[in-house]
C-alpha cells in the first residue's frame, strides 16, 4: 500500500517539472501554416496580389470570413490575471502560462486553435470593449480566471451585446463537467439528484454558476446550501444585495431550511460537497465528512491543491471521491467540457452557448463514462479517451441548431464527422512534430 508521504510527494511532482519543462520549451503553442508553400511564387496567392480578391468577397459579404480565413476555428483566451486558479490576483503577465495551457489544450483535445490573450486592464468597461474590438477576427471568446462579480457582468454584457458565442469557462465549463460528474456519483451509490442534500463550499464564480446548472440538471434549491468566507447563504444575509447581486440570488432561493453557521453545519447529513474555494489541503477536515450522509460524495476542486487530500476524505468514510486534477482518480476538470463545446459551436457557427448547451454536453460527458462502466473511481471519462471529445461536439452543435442559434445547420452524424476529422489531425500534427525532433524531447526525460 503506498504510505501518506509517497502520495503527498507524487502530487508534488507535476509542480516541479513545469518550472522546468516550460523554461526549456518557452511556451506551449506557436503559429503553424494550414496552406501549402511549395515555392516563392505561392506569396502572391496566399498575399499580395492575389489576396486583394479575397478581401473584396469578404467586404461585399462578411459571412464569407468563416470561409476565406482561420475565423472558423479560432478562440481568443482573455483573462486580465486577476482570479488565476488558487492563486488569486497574479496579474496579466502571471497568467499567461494558464492560458497558453489552456491553447494547448483546445487544440490538441479539439482541434481548436486559440490565442491567449492577457489584457493590461482591470476595468470593466475597458475590458468590454476590447473583447468586442475583437470579433472580425476570431469565431469564439472563452473568458478566464477573472475575478467576481466583475465577471459575472462582464459575461452577461458580452453575450448580449456581441454576434460571436462568449463563455466564462470557470462558470460554463466548470459547471457543465460538475455536472456530469455528479450525475454519474449518484448513480453510483444510488441517490437520486431531486432528494440529495447538497452543500457548497465556496460562492465564487465556479460555485455559483454550478448551483443554477445542478438546479437546472434537477436538483432542488432547497436542499442546497451554499458557503462563502462569512458562512452559509441565507434570507438573512441582505448585504449581499448590494456588493453580490448573484449570492443574493441564491441566499433567496436555496437553503429551505434556513441553516445559519459555517462549512460543518452546511455538511453535516449532507449527500454530497461541492467545494471550490480556498486551495487546501486543510480546507475541509475530516470530520466535516465524518458527519455527512452514508455514501458521501466529494467534490474538493481548488487549484492547484483540492481542499483535501482523497485519502483523507476516503479515510473519513467518502464513498466517492473526485478532484480537478489529472494525477488522481475523478478529475472533475473544464478541460473535459471546453475544447469539444467550443468545437460544437464552432463547426455550427453558434451565436452564442446556452446553458442548455453546456446541460447537453453534460448528459453527453456523463454518458461516455456510463458506456464504459461506472465505477467509485470511474465517474467521469479522463482525457485520454478522445471520442469524449466528438461525442459532446455534436451533442452542443444539435442543441444549438434546435434553439435557433446556430447559423450552419448540421446533424449528429455530420458534427460527429466533423469533429473526429479536426481533432483527429491536431493529435496527428503533434505526432508527426515530435517523430520529426521539431518539438524536441526535454533533456532528462
Amino acid at each position: 500500500m503506498i504510505s501518506k508521504e509517497e502520495l503527498l510527494a507524487k502530487a508534488k511532482k507535476p509542480s516541479e517539472d513545469a518550472i522546468r519543462l516550460h523554461r526549456f520549451y518557452r511556451g506551449k503553442t506557436e503559429t503553424a501554416l494550414r496552406c501549402c508553400v511549395r515555392d516563392f511564387q505561392d506569396f502572391a496567392i496566399w498575399y499580395t496580389p492575389g489576396v486583394a480578391a479575397v478581401c473584396k468577397e469578404i467586404a461585399s459579404d462578411p459571412e464569407l470570413a468563416y470561409t476565406y480565413t482561420s475565423k472558423w476555428n479560432t478562440v481568443a483566451i482573455v483573462s486580465d490575471g486577476t482570479r488565476v486558479l488558487g492563486l488569486g490576483d497574479i496579474g496579466a503577465k502571471g497568467a499567461m502560462p494558464v492560458m497558453e495551457g489552456k491553447a494547448l489544450l483546445f487544440k490538441f483535445l479539439g482541434g481548436v486553435d486559440a490565442v491567449p490573450v492577457c489584457v493590461g486592464t482591470k476595468n470593466l468597461e475597458e475590458i468590454i470593449s476590447f473583447v468586442k474590438w475583437l470579433q472580425p477576427s476570431f469565431g469564439g471568446v472563452n473568458l478566464e480566471d477573472i475575478e467576481q462579480p466583475k465577471c459575472f457582468e462582464l459575461l452577461n454584457r458580452l453575450r448580449a451585446e456581441m454576434e460571436i458565442p462568449v463563455w466564462h469557462d470557470d462558470q460554463q465549463g466548470t459547471a457543465a463537467v460538475t455536472v456530469a460528474g455528479l450525475a454519474n456519483a449518484l448513480k453510483v451509490v444510488g441517490k437520486e439528484i431531486d432528494k440529495a442534500n447538497i452543500a457548497m463550499v465556496g460562492a465564487g464564480a465556479a460555485n455559483v454558476r454550478i448551483a443554477w446548472m445542478i438546479m437546472a440538471a434537477g436538483a432542488d434549491p432547497e436542499k442546497i446550501i451554499m458557503c462563502d468566507s462569512k458562512g452559509t447563504l441565507h434570507k438573512g444575509r441582505t448585504e449581499l444585495k448590494a456588493t453580490h447581486k448573484e449570492k443574493w440570488e441564491l441566499a433567496e432561493r436555496t437553503n429551505g431550511r434556513n441553516i445559519i453557521g459555517q462549512i460543518p453545519d452546511a455538511m453535516k447529513g449532507a449527500d454530497v460537497v461541492i467545494a471550490l474555494s480556498k486551495p487546501g489541503p486543510d480546507t475541509i477536515h475530516q470530520d466535516w465528512v465524518r458527519s455527512m450522509a452514508k455514501d458521501a460524495i466529494v467534490f474538493v476542486c481548488a487549484n492547484p491543491v483540492p481542499e483535501m487530500w482523497p485519502w483523507d476524505a476516503k479515510e473519513a468514510g467518502a464513498a466517492i471521491v473526485a478532484t480537478g486534477r489529472s494525477d488522481f482518480a475523478n478529475q472533475v476538470n473544464n478541460s473535459l467540457g471546453f475544447p469539444a463545446i467550443f468545437r460544437g459551436v464552432l463547426d455550427v457557427r453558434a451565436k452564442t452557448i446556452t446553458d442548455e448547451m453546456c446541460i447537453a454536453a453534460a448528459f453527453e460527458l456523463a454518458k461516455c463514462a456510463e458506456d464504459r462502466g461506472l465505477t467509485s473511481d470511474y465517474i467521469i471519462p479522463t482525457m485520454e479517451e478522445w471520442e469524449v471529445y466528438p461525442r459532446q461536439a455534436a451533442a452542443v452543435g444539435t442543441k444549438a441548431v434546435e434553439q435557433g442559434v446556430a447559423r450552419v445547420n448540421l446533424s449528429w452524424d455530420e458534427l460527429y464527422e466533423n469533429a473526429e476529422v479536426t481533432i483527429k489531425r491536431s493529435r496527428k500534427m503533434t505526432t508527426l512534430l515530435m517523430e520529426e525532433g521539431i518539438i524536441p524531447e526535454a533533456p532528462g526525460e
